[in-house]
């Protein structure tokens, strides 16, 4: 694991992207895994300004979202597959056949879940997972309490979860119950991970997943047992880390 603290989100996001890009030009046809939520937008505008600016290529690029919520059509405005759309892919050259996201209206959604689980092993497994962390250490939609080994499947959000997320919808009562996500074992099969957080609202969870027990109560924690990690924080969401961590890393490094 490699901890990467940086001043403010922005460096943050850079910086993480610069590891996004790297393995990109290493490996154009890249399966990668996108987050969604606050955490990576700051990535994600770094990602298109190397598009544009550097020519960053995402055509040959296979794309898996962690999670969506269940009953939100793909056009619904709060819905993740808009969220990627405003904020990512309606600006890069990726092939839409190339884009997997859950479908929250699926009809039958332990079939679509398994699904999902066979397109991604079809791809050969995920190259680069993208993860946020939530204040009580959730990763996708892996409340406290989900198995370290659980796979794609439909989840029960939690009190605090939906309360996360009442600012994005009108009343609470519009505030979807459940959600598909990919499990903490599917995660853990990528090859490699960027968890990123900032603030002090974070600063706890970061914390339990870097330096606690690796524990059911807190998922993220099972990233401690991945070979490749890089935890990109800014100050404030490091600030209760005790031990020593890089503040950089080198693309040219081995």
């Amino acid at each position: 694991m490699l901890v990467i603290v940086k001043d403010n989100h922005d460096d943050m996001s850079k910086e993480a992207a610069r590891i996004v890009a790297d393995r990109l030009r290493a490996k154009p046809n890249l399966v990668l895994g996108l987050a969604t939520g606050s955490s990576p937008l700051g990535l994600y505008a770094e990602l298109i300004r190397m598009h544009r600016e550097e020519g960053l290529d995402f055509s040959k690029v296979t794309t898996f979202n962690l999670d969506e919520y269940v009953g939100l059509p793909p056009e619904h405005v709060q819905s993740y597959h808009a969220f990627m759309n405003k904020h990512l892919f309606s600006h890069i050259n990726v092939d839409p056949r190339y884009v997997h996201l859950p479908l929250g209206t699926a009809k039958d959604i332990g079939a679509f879940c398994q699904c999902y689980e066979q397109r991604i092993a079809d791809c050969g497994g995920i190259d680069l997972q993208i993860l946020g962390i939530g204040a009580n250490g959730h990763i996708a939609f892996n409340e406290p309490g989900s198995s370290l080994g659980s796979r794609t499947r439909i989840k029960t959000l939690a009190g605090t979860t939906r309360l996360a997320n009442a600012g994005f919808f009108k009343s609470s009562d519009e505030i979807p119950k459940y959600a598909i996500t990919m499990g903490v074992g599917t995660i853990m099969e990528a090859k490699e991970i960027v968890l990123l957080a900032t603030g002090f609202g974070k600063a706890e969870a970061v914390k339990a997943a870097v330096e606690g027990p690796i524990t059911a109560s807190c998922p993220a924690s099972m990233i401690q047992m991945h070979r490749q990690v890089f935890v990109v924080v800014d100050r404030d969401a490091a600030s209760g880390l005790t031990g020593l961590y890089n503040d950089t890393w080198d693309s040219d490094a081995p």
